[in-house]
């Protein structure tokens, strides 16, 4: 039996087996269009599918179940059925997905404070592919 593969160093930082740096590792967690909204969302407090669905506007039920699934099985978020009837279940976040949440608020402030900038280079991009098309 090998022994398993030593943690490389990049930087001097200790990178676990599979991963290329720290960003590689978040990256991996938060992949997916919906699943930084949905952190950001939780960051509230308990939060019952219904008004994450109507926060997270524009997403599918089945692809929201599906982040919310991949979010509980990597460890960030918690799913509490409350066994009732009606049935009642909400969402959490561990306190691994609350240090993670935190983190992507400077993300949340920088898109705050450069909104009205984005919207202006988003539009300007959008005439370009319209100009292509014509």
């Amino acid at each position: 039996m090998s022994d398993p593969p030593e943690a490389a160093t990049q930087e001097g930082v200790a990178v676990a087996p599979g991963f290329t740096c720290g960003l590689d590792a978040t990256l991996k967690v938060i992949s997916g269009k919906w699943k930084p909204l949905i952190l950001y969302f939780l960051l509230r407090g308990p939060t019952r599918y219904g008004e994450l669905k109507r926060a997270v506007r524009d997403v599918s039920d089945k692809v929201l179940i599906q982040q919310l699934k991949e979010l509980e099985t990597d460890g960030v978020l918690r799913r509490n059925d409350y066994k009732e009837v009606p049935p009642r279940v909400d969402y959490t976040l561990t306190p691994l997905g609350e240090s993670l949440a935190q983190a992507l608020e400077p993300l949340c402030s920088w898109g705050t404070e450069n909104m009205a900038e984005m919207q202006k280079i988003f539009a300007q991009r959008d005439s370009w592919g319209r100009k292509k098309d014509a």
